[in-house]
């Protein structure tokens, strides 16, 4: 090969067949290198220089495929890693996603979410509980957006409406792996973490009987009960704190917390003491609710309990009743030492046991439920203080100040079936001393009542508006909606009823002849755009106008 150099313009140039570079021969400079070959034939053609066929970079010979499949796969194990799963999870993760991409995998912001939604149905298929919330989290996505890539995922693979192959969402396995991850327990020792299990899976699913769980989100009912065990076993544990772990809303969990202790309440109204029991008080009063609660569930529903002379065991209840009574046991409230137990045994119904005035001790009526727990009440105090005062001590009253869950330290046995994972048809079987009605039915029927109360006020404020004379004002204890606006100050001895947003809009439906029935429902924006904006025209009679 010649030519002309550019260095000294001499046709001295030649090709050094070891180093493949072009040089002068006569002033030997290296000329730049302009000898590419260009591929003739496409794929089957020669190889150009310093270029070959199919790499991706130097030192490289793997193609853009390869390349893409092996970056998903190590994308896949940094996710499978961060959710804590098995290698056999993380092998069913990569053959979905396989199967869904046809074995091209991907990338970009969309593969992570792939991801996060396989990882979630591979769990859900194998029952257990991996959180959507914490895998949006572990992801970086929206909670959203998670779920319309799980819907196509489901979709994709036909796994919609098969329970066998796509079990529901499990909140007993999710309290469980929540008091596995919760860092406040890894200081304690293994009886009492496993005490902590079986306690909030005997309260979580007392919560589902009670459907404290129907229509709800379950991590908050996860959170509320695993404080609740926390606190019934001295663990300073934050409702903040296990709301940010479980991955849930600390103001829906502070709801849910403040149901629970709402239904305890409601079960110890059976206790001799229930009617002092508050939501203030009640998790000092929990260890006896949740004991009554543990031995009712051991019963069947409906059972008839046998009489307590059956059971006796030749112990004379009397003297032991009379004793458990006359103990310093306040329950979380103040007060001097119960000196005579004519108190607990008058005749109400709501005690649970009957006396007449002049009936003796052995035709005194007692249910089993209540007697069994005064007696164990006077077992484990007896207990206690020779315990005391053998170790010469003196025993703290319940009734002082720093109330100490150390005086009913064995309230738990966990010999109920509730204490183990059961079916939801075997936990309605059981009996837990409540029958209560979903949450969110009672308060839908609150509402339902106070708007038909605002609608029946609605209506007497059009009548008086558009007939002054003929009302009557002495019955509704209301007054115009004019004078309401108008009134810059409350007149003395008329009581001024407040009127809001709500009043307003149903006064204008009402006015454009809506259904009562349709407004009780309460859906204002979808009346007021058929009624009132679109179709609607004003009345004859304005309600500025008598």
């Amino acid at each position: 090969m010649s030519g002309c150099c550019k260095h000294c313009g001499s046709n001295s140039i030649v090709h050094d067949d070891i180093s493949a570079n072009l040089f002068c021969s006569s002033c030997g400079v290296v000329s730049e290198f302009d000898g590419y070959d260009a591929q003739i034939g496409r794929l089957n053609g020669p190889e150009g220089t310093f270029v070959r066929v199919g790499t991706s970079g130097t030192g490289t010979h793997y193609s853009y495929k390869e390349t893409k499949i092996y970056n998903a796969q190590n994308l896949i194990d940094d996710f499978v890693y961060k959710f804590a799963l098995s290698p056999s999870k993380c092998s069913d993760i990569k053959t979905m996603i396989a199967q869904i991409t046809e074995n091209e995998f991907g990338q970009g912001d969309w593969f992570p979410i792939l991801i996060g939604a396989c990882a979630y149905v591979v769990m859900r298929k194998d029952n257990k509980s991996l959180p959507i919330a914490e895998v949006a989290s572990v992801v970086g996505c929206d909670i959203y957006e998670l779920g319309r890539m799980f819907v196509r995922v489901v979709d994709f693979l036909g796994l919609k409406g098969s329970a066998e192959e796509f079990p529901e969402f499990d909140i007993v396995v999710a309290f469980e792996r929540a008091v596995r991850n919760c860092g406040k327990f890894s200081g304690l020792g293994r009886d009492v973490v496993e005490r902590m299990r079986k306690q909030g899976v005997f309260l979580i699913q007392c919560a589902v009987q009670w459907f404290l769980t129907t229509g709800r989100k379950p991590l908050p009912v996860v959170a509320a009960v695993l404080v609740l065990v926390a606190e019934l076993n001295e663990v300073d544990l934050r409702i903040e704190d296990v709301a940010r772990e479980v991955h849930a809303a600390v103001s829906t969990c502070r709801s849910r917390y403040k149901e629970l202790l709402e239904a305890l309440v409601k079960v110890a109204q059976v206790l001799p003491w229930g009617k002092d029991v508050t939501v203030k008080n009640v998790v000092r009063n929990a260890p006896f609710v949740i004991q009554y609660m543990e031995r009712k569930s051991m019963g069947k529903r409906g059972e008839k309990r046998k009489e307590v002379e059956e059971k006796g065991g030749g112990i004379d209840l009397g003297d032991a009743v009379s004793e458990c009574l006359r103990k310093n046991v306040e329950h979380g409230t103040s007060g001097n030492c119960v000196e005579n137990d004519s108190l607990y045994f008058e005749a109400e119904e709501n005690r649970g046991f009957v006396r007449s005035g002049g009936e003796s001790f052995d035709q005194m009526k007692i249910s089993h439920e209540c007697l069994s727990l005064m007696y164990t009440e006077f077992l484990n105090e007896m207990g206690h203080e020779k315990f005391m005062e053998g170790s010469g001590e003196v025993p703290q009253r319940k009734g002082m100040r720093g109330f100490e869950f150390i005086a009913c330290r064995d309230w738990w046995e966990g010999k109920s079936e509730l204490s183990k994972k059961l079916l939801l048809k075997q936990i309605l079987e059981k009996d837990v001393g409540l029958d209560a009605l979903p949450p969110s039915f009672v308060n839908g029927c609150k509402v339902y009542k106070r708007r038909k109360e605002k609608i029946n006020a609605a209506k007497l404020r059009i009548s008086r508006i558009k007939h002054p004379l003929g009302t009557d004002l002495g019955e509704s204890g209301d007054i115009g909606l004019s004078e309401c606006v108008n009134a810059g100050k409350k007149r003395k001895g008329k009581r001024v009823k407040d009127i809001d947003w709500e009043d307003f809009i149903i006064e204008a439906l009402l006015l454009h002849e809506v259904k009562e029935e349709e407004i009780e429902k309460g859906h204002y924006n979808t009346l007021l755009d058929l009624h009132v904006f679109n179709g609607g025209i004003m009345p004859e009679v304005p309600m500025w106008k008598a």
